[in-house]
C-alpha cells in the first residue's frame, strides 16, 4: 500500500476511535519507509498526544503494571506511560512500535490490551486509536514470528515506498531539491536494501533524510561531503548523488527563469532532472510566502520547452502535488503547456 493511501486508512481509523468503529491497524515494512514518521503525521495533523512505546525494549511487568499489596488482596499499578483521559486527553494514538521485536512474553501481555482495549482494570479511553508497527522476518532485524492469536487482533497493511508520495513528503519537508532531482533521474535507489547483504547503510526514504542534512553541513568540504553522503546511503548512491551535486552547479539561474527571460533548457539530462527539482522546490517556496502566483506563469512556460516531454510533464505533475492542483490548474499558461503534452497525460 502506497504511504499515502496507509495514511488516509489510519486518518479513518483515528476518527472511528471516538464512534466504537475502530480496528486496531498494524503496519508491516522494510526499515527507514516511515512507518512511524506517517503514525506520527496522523497525530500531528489532528493536533492529538501520540504515546510511542518500544515493545522491544519492554518486560512484561512494564506493560502490565508492578503488583502491590492492599490488604488481603493483590492490585496493580497502572503504568503511567499508558493513556489517561486526565493526564492525555480523550483522544490521541496508542503506537506499539517495533512490536515484532518484542520478546513473545511481552506479546502476550499486549493481546488484551490490543483487541479488548484493557489490561485488568486499565482501560484504554475510548477515542484513542491503538497502532502498531514492525519488521518483517526477511528484513534481517531481530524479529519474532507474530503469534497467530496477536495477528488476529489487528487489521494489516504492508507499506510500499513509493517515489512520487516521497517527493510529495520532501518538498514540504524543505529537503535538498538536489535530492530530488537525483532521485527523480535514478527512482530504483529511493530504496535499494539488500537484506543478503546486510550493509550498515543503505538508501531508505529515512536515509535519503539523513544525506540532505549531510549537504547542509558539509557542502563547503567536498572531499568531507562525498564520505559523509556514503556514510548516509552507502557508497554506490553516495558517490552518484555527490556527483550529481557537484555537476548541478552548472544550472541555468533560476531567477531568469522566474522573471521569464528566455533560458536554455540544460543538454544534459541529469541537469534537467535538477532543473525540474529546483523549479518545483522554488514554488513551493514561493507558496509559502505567498507570492505563487509570480513563479507559476514561467515555470509553466518553461515545462513546456523541455526536448524529453516526459521531464516536463513530471515537473507539473510534482508542481501539482507542492502547491495544489487548483492553484496550477488556474494559471493561464496551464492550457496551453496542456495541450502540448496532451497525449502524454494520465490521470489517476
Amino acid at each position: 500500500m502506497r504511504p499515502s493511501q496507509l495514511a488516509r486508512v489510519l486518518e479513518e481509523e483515528f476518527r472511528s476511535a471516538a464512534q466504537g468503529h475502530h480496528t486496531p491497524a498494524m503496519i508491516w515494512g522494510p526499515p527507514g519507509v516511515g512507518k512511524s514518521q506517517i503514525v506520527a503525521q496522523v497525530a500531528d495533523r489532528h493536533a492529538a498526544p501520540m504515546i510511542d512505546i518500544r515493545l522491544s525494549q519492554m518486560e512484561p511487568s512494564d506493560l502490565r503494571g508492578i503488583p502491590f499489596r492492599v490488604d488481603d488482596t493483590v492490585d496493580w499499578a497502572i503504568p503511567a506511560m499508558l493513556p489517561n483521559t486526565d493526564r492525555h486527553g480523550p483522544n490521541g494514538i496508542l503506537f506499539l512500535d517495533e512490536i515484532t521485536s518484542a520478546a513473545p512474553t511481552v506479546s502476550a501481555a499486549a493481546y488484551q490490551l490490543i483487541l479488548d482495549r484493557r489490561l485488568g482494570h486499565y482501560q484504554v479511553p475510548d477515542g484513542w486509536a491503538i497502532f502498531a508497527a514492525g519488521n518483517r522476518q526477511g528484513d534481517r532485524g531481530v524479529t519474532y514470528v507474530m503469534p497467530s492469536p496477536l495477528a488476529n487482533r489487528f487489521s494489516h497493511f504492508e507499506i510500499e515506498v513509493h517515489l512520487d508520495d516521497w517527493v510529495q513528503w520532501a518538498y514540504g519537508e524543505g529537503i535538498d531539491d538536489r535530492v530530488i532531482g537525483f532521485l527523480r533521474l535514478r527512482p530504483e535507489l529511493l530504496f535499494d536494501f539488500d537484506a543478503e547483504h546486510n550493509p550498515s547503510a543503505f538508501p531508505t526514504p529515512r536515509s535519503w533524510e539523513f544525506a540532505h542534512r549531510a549537504l547542509r553541513k558539509f557542502e563547503s568540504d567536498p572531499l568531507v561531503l562525498g564520505e559523509a553522503l556514503q556514510a548516509c546511503v552507502g557508497p554506490a548512491a553516495g558517490m552518484q548523488l555527490h556527483a550529481f551535486v557537484q555537476h548541478a552547479a552548472e544550472l541555468p539561474d533560476l531567477d531568469d527563469v522566474l522573471a521569464g527571460k528566455d533560458t536554455a533548457i540544460p543538454e544534459s539530462v541529469d541537469l534537467q532532472y535538477a532543473v525540474a527539482a529546483a523549479l518545483v522546490g522554488r514554488a513551493v517556496r514561493a507558496n509559502g510566502e505567498s507570492k505563487l502566483e509570480t513563479v507559476l506563469g514561467p515555470i509553466l512556460t518553461y515545462a513546456g520547452q523541455f526536448p524529453q516531454r516526459e521531464i516536463g510533464v513530471m515537473l507539473v505533475c510534482d508542481l501539482m502535488r507542492g502547491v495544489g492542483e487548483e492553484a496550477v490548474f488556474g494559471a493561464p499558461e496551464f492550457k496551453p503547456w496542456a495541450d502540448q503534452v496532451a497525449e502524454l497525460l494520465v490521470y489517476d
